[in-house]
């Protein structure tokens, strides 16, 4: 299992994935809030949400471990 980091500090406003969750490349995983903006989180790889490790509300720094995934190929 594989973990995805923030890439930057904020406030995590929604999780548009659960877990059991399949996710592509492109599909946007989360919402961050940072500097009053919302940063769409995308997903980098294919793979399969295993566990959220936040919660919606929840203040993360940079590489706060949000959550863990199996890479697919």
């Amino acid at each position: 299992m594989k973990v995805w980091e923030s890439p930057m500090a904020g406030l995590l406003r929604e999780w548009k994935v659960g877990p059991g969750d399949s996710f592509r490349v492109g599909d946007e995983l989360a919402i961050l809030e940072s500097m009053k903006m919302e940063i769409p989180l995308v997903a980098e790889m294919d793979g399969k949400v295993e566990a959220l490790l936040v919660e919606p509300g929840d203040f993360v720094d940079e590489g706060t471990h949000l959550l863990r995934y199996q890479e697919i190929p």
